[in-house]
């Protein structure tokens, strides 16, 4: 069983803007509360094959997920997918509103979690919790993209 998490947000920024802050893959611990390190396996740092492990923390949780980056269209979308112990497919999404001049910013992913964190229970449990999670991190790339514009 997996659990498929959707959340949006508006960004005052053109999708190229936004991109920006979002296609540097080590930045991403910037804004993403669950994220505390990237280490890159390839010789890539973006694109499709661009392979990286994140340390990842929820609560007392800790394990180290290995991506690859499987879509990249820059200012459109970026998708990666986890082959760890927690194995899935993610999206991040972007589409200009306003003329250009904001971006709705999806992230969809699926997940599926092994037997050590709970499997179908860890799965009904942890959604919640890491939609909460991932709300924050929105909230986090807004401020960021929106107050600090990336040259």
């Amino acid at each position: 069983m997996s659990v498929t998490i959707h959340i949006c947000t508006t960004i005052a920024a053109s999708p190229a803007d936004v991109w920006r802050a979002v296609e540097r893959i080590e930045t991403h611990t910037e804004w993403m509360l669950d994220a505390e390190s990237i280490t890159f396996r390839s010789a890539r740092h973006e694109g499709v094959g661009a392979e990286f492990d994140c340390l990842t923390r929820v609560g007392p949780l800790h394990t180290t997920d290995r991506f690859v980056v499987t879509r990249w269209d820059p200012g459109v979308a970026m998708g990666i997918e986890h082959r760890g112990a927690v194995t899935g497919v993610g999206e991040f999404r972007l589409r200009p509103l306003a003329g250009g001049v904001s971006t709705e910013f999806c992230w969809e992913e699926s997940l599926t979690f092994p037997w050590w964190m709970g499997s179908v229970a860890g799965e009904r449990f942890g959604r919640p919790v890491l939609k909460r999670i991932w709300e924050g991190n929105l909230r986090r790339l807004k401020t960021k993209v929106e107050t600090s514009p990336v040259a």
